[in-house]
Order: structure tokens, then sequence, then C-alpha cells
């Protein structure tokens, strides 16, 4: 019996998460309430209070379903490739991953465009700006290292490149999310890469 409630007490979590994605999605977080989100997943705002411990705690919760570019980018799946194709992949990687995921996208869209980092979501935003610059140094290192494997000299500082490829990274996946994925993330954003790094002096393979 124990084992069952707690499959159903999951799966109840799992609406109200699922419900909470759609009601922030259409309303934004500041004008949804709890109440909506019960509403929404058939629930009662009391099975909310019993899973989660404010608005703020659901919001987290929902983001943390989710795996963030930032932290695919840092993982290891890559790790053996020689330092620019890691690079490449990597990146190809997540863009890949978004572009048929509608879901993800729409959870995107609420944490860039409809939430405000402030009060207690403070360290939310702490947390993203930390998994951001992890990010950056990453490509900082590969990018150092693929200069000395290919002899290329930079004309300006890894970490200076590093930011700009963040920044095209980071500036893609804002563009897809705020056209609603009106371009092929996959397609555009590789292609948009591979530019900025030929532009580096990198010789590229196909």
């Amino acid at each position: 019996m124990a084992r069952r409630t707690k499959a159903e007490a999951d799966e109840t979590r799992t609406k109200l998460l699922d419900a909470a994605e759609e009601v922030f999605f259409e309303k934004g977080v500041s004008r949804t309430s709890l109440g909506d989100i019960a509403l929404r997943a058939g629930a009662t705002r009391g099975a909310v209070y019993w899973h989660f411990k404010d608005k703020m705690d659901v919001f987290v919760s929902m983001l943390g379903r989710i795996c963030l570019p930032f932290d695919e980018i840092c993982d290891d799946r890559y790790a053996e490739l020689p330092p620019l194709e890691r690079i490449r992949h990597s990146i190809q990687h997540v863009f890949e991953s978004l572009d048929e995921d509608v879901r993800r996208r729409k959870v995107f869209e609420t944490a860039l465009f409809k939430m405000e980092y402030v009060g207690e979501l403070a360290d939310v935003r702490l947390q993203h700006v930390k998994n951001s610059s992890e990010a950056r140094e990453k490509f900082a290192r590969d990018l150092a290292a693929a200069a000395q494997a290919q002899s290329v000299q930079l004309q300006v500082l890894p970490e200076e490149a590093a930011l700009g490829l963040h920044s095209l990274f980071v500036g893609l996946i804002h563009g897809w999310t705020l056209t609603e994925g009106s371009f092929s993330l996959l397609k555009a954003g590789s292609m948009s890469v591979d530019v900025y790094l030929s532009g580096l002096g990198f010789r590229l393979s196909l």
C-alpha cells in the first residue's frame, strides 16, 4: 500500500508541474497563482502545498526537470574528441536537442522572458550566472587547446574568444526561443558557430 501511495503522490506532483509549465507560459509567473496551477492539474490547493512550499518552489522544481543549455555544454560526452571538435559537437548537441522539443522551448521562454529573478529567485539567478561562467571557461580552455593543436595564432585572448562564442551560443538560443522556434536552431546555429570559428583562423573538418 505504501508503494502505491508513493506512486500516486509522484503522479500528482508530476501533474502539478505539467500544469505549472502550461499556466506559467500562458500567464507569466507573477500573474499565476497556486490556485491556477491546482485548477489546471485537477487538484486542490492543499495538494500543491503538500508537494511545494510556495510558487517559487514550484517554479524552481519545474526548471529542475529540464537540462539547461549551460549544463549540457559542460558535460563530458565529447571529452575524447579533439578540442575544436569538442566545441562544435557539444554546441550542435544542444541545438539538436532543443530544435524539436516544443515543451522545452516553452519552459525556456517562461524562464527567459516571463520571470523576474529578484527576491526569492535571486539564488536561481546566481546559479545561472555560475553555470554560464563555467561554460565560458570550458570554451576558453578548448579554444586555447585547439589553437595550440592547429598552430593558430589567435588575435584575441582565449577568454575573449570564448566570450564571443558564448554570446553567439546564448544569443541564438534566445532568438530561437523568442521567435517560437521560427528557424532551425541546429542548421542556422551550427553554421553561425562554424563561421565564427573560421573567423578566428581555425580549420574545420566537414
